[in-house]
């Protein structure tokens, strides 16, 4: 297993660029980051360079909605711009949603669809947009992943809100470079049944996101029981990613002591 770092939420009190550093003392040497066109991206690659460690994942905060027909055209020239991105920085892994989110004072809200259409509509249009990307994908080496976004941490409705409907998705496109992300905290607060939908759907599966809930921070903070999602990993016979998608309580030393204790690397 290996470690990913969020840049967004860890180390706060100081620029994106100057987290990468503290991050490597750590120990984490792969390194997540939202919205790429707001980021500085040339400046944190150089960065990651320098401290031996690379960018990994991203996505666009400006993709538009794959689940509104008037967002078609916009979806898929966006997509066109992140790959040539991903490409340019080598970074292996871009995220894709159903729904565009738009962040407003502190709180995340759903953007409203420019019609009135049904959610069958929304997901049958999904379905064609990801079909329409994904050639775009295959002509790279980019892996790109669904998770399903709780619907208590939006205000709005996002269409793909649980486990059920993101493998259904992953199925349906039914591509190698199109797979599935395990994210503790969506998932426990918009459906429960973390261990019974990391079974379900380990063969779909390329990533363990964790974050504790309610307050999406370190193990141990919350009502999650990691320690019995790390056993299932090791009888499962996990070996990827274990994305440090929260925000520490305290310190950040002790926040990763703490991860740590719970999924050791070796």
């Amino acid at each position: 297993m290996h470690y990913t770092g969020y840049l967004d939420f860890w180390f706060r009190d100081r620029p994106l660029v100057e987290r990468v550093a503290p991050f490597v003392d750590l120990g984490v040497r792969h390194m997540n980051f939202f919205f790429w066109r707001e980021a500085p991206v040339a400046d944190l690659a150089a960065e990651c360079a320098r401290r031996g460690a690379e960018l990994y994942s991203t996505f666009d905060g400006d993709m538009g909605s794959l689940a509104d027909p008037g967002d078609n055209e916009k979806t898929y020239r966006s997509w066109a711009e992140s790959l040539e991105m991903a490409a340019g920085y080598g970074i292996p892994v871009l995220y894709i949603f159903s729904n565009q989110i738009e962040p407003q004072g502190g709180i995340e809200y759903v953007r409203r669809l420019s019609n009135n259409f049904t959610e069958g509509e929304q997901y049958a249009n999904l379905l064609d947009q990801t079909e329409r990307i994904m050639k775009l994908v295959e002509q790279t080496n980019v892996e790109v992943r669904v998770e399903c976004l709780n619907r208590f941490h939006f205000v709005g409705k996002v269409l793909v809100d649980n486990p059920r409907l993101a493998a259904d998705w992953v199925r349906r496109i039914n591509h190698p470079q199109f797979r599935l992300t395990f994210d503790t905290y969506h998932q426990q607060r918009g459906s429960g049944e973390l261990l019974w939908s990391l079974e379900t759907y380990y063969h779909l599966t390329s990533a363990v996101h964790i974050g504790d809930v309610p307050t999406r921070q370190e193990p141990g903070t919350g009502e999650i029981n990691f320690a019995t999602i790390r056993t299932r990993l090791r009888q499962l016979g996990y070996g990827g990613e274990i994305g440090l998608e929260f925000s520490p309580s305290t310190t950040e030393a002790e926040a990763m002591a703490r991860t740590a204790a719970i999924f050791p690397l070796s």
